[in-house]
């Protein structure tokens, strides 16, 4: 029988790109409907001066819910969606360079860690100033906020979503000016580049090299379902080498603060080294099950999208 993990990966020009952005556009929005709740309960715990509000992922979960309702959950979510765009440059642009990269070097990993990296720079430089306005939307809870704004009721009604969206974007022009939309961008580009470039690597280390894992599946396995289990594996070693980073991102977004390092120094005084780990539970369940989806759908989406010619030369 045929060892599926000799399967060629399928690379940018075998793929038919209409096909491609189409159903890439509607598969990264049904993600993000099942996750974003958790991102928005890694997002209050980062924030949150040691347990001030939330003693971990499942008591935020319930508290928001009880307090806020479902709505509560998906705070600052529609303006999250315009993140799509950067989610197609982001594929753009790791393709394009994975096969940019192949001229000069063919070793998978090298072509994975390089476009990774690359393919985050592009989409943060989208994505930040989304982030920044979500973000500050995510801390509005039922009548206070945990962060630097606070969204204006008008005569004591409920501003609605796009209200309240105008008059976040309104408070941060005129504390920080534009700059202030790009508001830690630099600590952005220090979590994400590397949490990508990590990523890639570990996922085809698993799917592909992983000695361990490979000796635990049959040589008839499904290569789908080997690639389902090593993007979570790949995620969950990702999220834990970069959520420092990521705390210390989330701290000088939503609080305003200017300085990384002062930031980072900031958060040793008050939480110690644990402080380095808040949401990281979060951030791992809510990379685990989108990862599944992710990895699923992406390679699923690069099936479909496959050039008519081409369809039955590439196996599941």
């Amino acid at each position: 029988m045929e060892d599926k993990r000799n399967i060629p990966i399928i690379e940018w020009e075998h793929l038919d790109k209409r096909k491609f952005y189409v159903f890439g556009i509607c598969m990264t929005m049904m993600i993000r409907v099942s996750v974003y709740p958790f991102t928005l309960i890694r997002t209050r715990l980062q924030v949150q001066k040691g347990k001030s509000l939330y003693n971990g992922t499942f008591d935020a979960f319930v508290k928001i819910l009880r307090t806020e309702g479902t709505a509560g959950l998906y705070r600052g979510f529609l303006v999250n969606t315009f993140t799509l765009i950067s989610g197609q440059c982001y594929v753009t642009t790791y393709e394009l360079t994975r096969k940019y990269v192949s001229r000069y070097n063919n070793n998978n990993a090298v072509k994975s860690l390089v476009a990774g990296g690359s393919a985050s720079l592009v989409a943060q430089s989208i994505t930040v100033p989304i982030d920044v306005i979500s973000q500050h939307l995510m801390m509005q809870r039922k009548g206070e906020s945990m962060g630097r704004f606070k969204v204006q009721n008008q005569d004591g009604k409920r501003m609605l979503v796009f209200g309240q969206t105008k008059d976040i974007i309104v408070q941060i022009f005129k504390a920080d000016g534009f700059r202030g939309f790009y508001r830690g961008y630099v600590a952005s580009l220090l979590t994400y580049i590397p949490n990508s470039a990590v990523w890639w690597p570990f996922y085809h280390f698993y799917a592909v090299l992983c000695p361990w894992l490979s000796s635990l599946t049959p040589k008839d396995c499904p290569h789908l379902l080997l690639q389902a289990i090593s993007g979570p594996l790949a995620a969950a070693t990702a999220s834990t080498l970069t959520n420092p980073m990521d705390v210390i991102r989330a701290r000088v977004q939503v609080e305003g603060k200017s300085s990384i390092i002062l930031t980072f120094r900031q958060l040793m005084a008050e939480e110690g080294p644990w402080g380095l780990t808040k949401g990281l539970s979060a951030r791992i369940i809510s990379a685990t099950p989108s990862t599944i989806v992710i990895v699923v759908g992406y390679e699923t989406l690069k099936k479909l999208s496959l050039r008519p010619e081409l369809v039955d030369s590439r196996h599941w």
